[in-house]
């Protein structure tokens, strides 16, 4: 991977310049993507000349942001003027808007490098792609953000534009060994991306902390938030590491289901900071965090109700089309919306309200939350991108959450994940950031 925040200061000293930085990257995608698939569409000639433009500015000493020459990928769910979105659907075969969506346009607006646009499962939801992941190439990158998660992975580019309304950022980041950072809902302006969902956000596939937080800020400055929200808040820098005072160890629901050696790189992460010091509470020794963890074991259900019925409709206009271009799995989906009424969606509407608000109160003892991402390492095969039982959680919620890849299960990556409080994503990230280097120290 190519942390971007670390070779800015060289091309800021005139040592390094973000055109030879792409051209780093270019490199690995003519050496990996041939194989590894995370693009959909790429415009290398495009990203030359937006380097070369960065490279001016930087020599002049005017950067437009810190993500200015940035080499990015924007899922394939989010519109781009100058290639198609094809939603990993093949209605959309070679469609094009006409039009950047709002985070692109901020993107560019950045000064950021766009290489292309990367694999996304079908709308974004549960059919995979092609897409295989750079640590073993017969296992799933996850999904749905599978494209942005593999190819920052394998160093084709340093973030990755990517969307979650269940698992689709923690969960890939997880198998991939990439931060994966979900904001809080509405941090980040969805004009433009076909995700239309009350949960889903917009969030980054990272090779670094620091570019997760750089990329995301600089979306939120030029485009805000999604209506009504005010957006991603914070210092432009991102924020300095702060040890949390306390930490709820949540298992929710996927604990039954997370594999012997998750559990114990879980365990051990766990016993590693009791010994650093914090507090760490948990629902045998708090009535709260037991009172959570019986009501996000509802989760998955209430998250597919809420799904089911929001997706009816642009669902039922496609099939109407040519269902034979919908996956099963979708016909499903739109069958499940089409049995319910709308008293089940207000229903779960209610319930997830209930929710929120007990989770909410958790933030007068602790400063987050930490569970697993995933349930282990990838699993083989790419007909399924994973469980994402433990990511579920926070896209239910609304809160910001972050994967770190700092745990392993079978050899490969497993990320230890950290939920913190809607809207206080600045807070989140300082504490992931303490996390990161107690982790990282404690491994040197």
């Amino acid at each position: 991977m190519w942390p971007f925040h670390a070779a800015s200061p060289f091309f800021a000293a005139g040592t390094d310049t973000p055109a030879a930085f792409l051209e780093s990257c270019l490199a690995c995608v003519a050496a990996h993507e041939p194989e590894i698939g995370a693009f959909v569409h790429m415009n290398p000639d495009g990203a030359r000349e937006a380097a070369a433009r960065s490279t001016q500015r930087w020599k002049a000493g005017k950067p437009l942001s810190k993500i200015d020459g940035m080499p990015v990928g924007i899922k394939d769910i989010v519109e781009t003027i100058d290639m198609p979105t094809e939603m990993g659907s093949p209605l959309y075969k070679g469609w094009q808007s006409g039009r950047d969506a709002a985070s692109v346009a901020a993107l560019r607006e950045a000064g950021a490098v766009i290489v292309g646009k990367t694999v996304t499962t079908e709308f974004a939801a549960t059919f995979p792609g092609a897409t295989r992941n750079p640590w073993d190439l017969r296992r799933t990158p996850g999904g749905s953000s599978s494209g942005s998660a593999a190819a920052v992975a394998a160093g084709m580019i340093s973030a990755g534009l990517g969307t979650q309304v269940v698992g689709s950022i923690v969960r890939p980041a997880s198998f991939c060994g990439c931060v994966g950072y979900k904001p809080s809902l509405g941090a980040i302006n969805r004009g433009g991306s076909h995700d239309a969902l009350s949960q889903s956000v917009h969030g980054a596939l990272a090779a670094s902390l620091e570019d997760a937080w750089n990329f995301c800020f600089a979306i939120a400055r030029r485009a805000g938030g999604d209506p009504g929200f005010s957006g991603l808040a914070g210092p432009e820098d991102m924020p300095r590491a702060k040890r949390p005072r306390a930490l709820a160890v949540l298992e929710t629901s996927g604990w039954a289901l997370a594999s012997d050696g998750a559990k114990a790189a879980f365990a051990d992460a766990v016993a590693r900071l009791r010994t650093a010091g914090v507090v760490l509470r948990d629902r045998h020794n708090d009535t709260l965090i037991a009172e959570i963890e019986t009501a996000l074991a509802k989760a998955r259900g209430i998250t597919d109700v809420v799904n089911a019925w929001e997706s009816r409709w642009p669902l039922n206009s496609y099939r109407d089309k040519n269902a034979s271009a919908l996956s099963p799995i979708m016909l499903a989906r739109l069958a499940k919306a089409e049995s319910m009424d709308i008293a089940e969606y207000r229903g779960a509407l209610g319930e997830r309200a209930d929710i929120r608000a007990l989770y909410a109160g958790l933030a007068s003892i602790a400063d987050g939350a930490i569970t697993l991402s995933a349930v282990g390492a990838a699993p083989e095969g790419l007909q399924s991108t994973g469980n994402p039982i433990f990511a579920v959680a926070g896209s239910m919620l609304g809160v910001p959450a972050i994967s770190l890849p700092v745990l392993e299960d079978e050899g490969l990556p497993l990320g230890l994940q950290l939920m913190g409080f809607e809207q206080e994503d600045a807070a989140l990230i300082a504490a992931a950031a303490w996390l990161r280097d107690f982790f990282n120290e404690g491994a040197t």
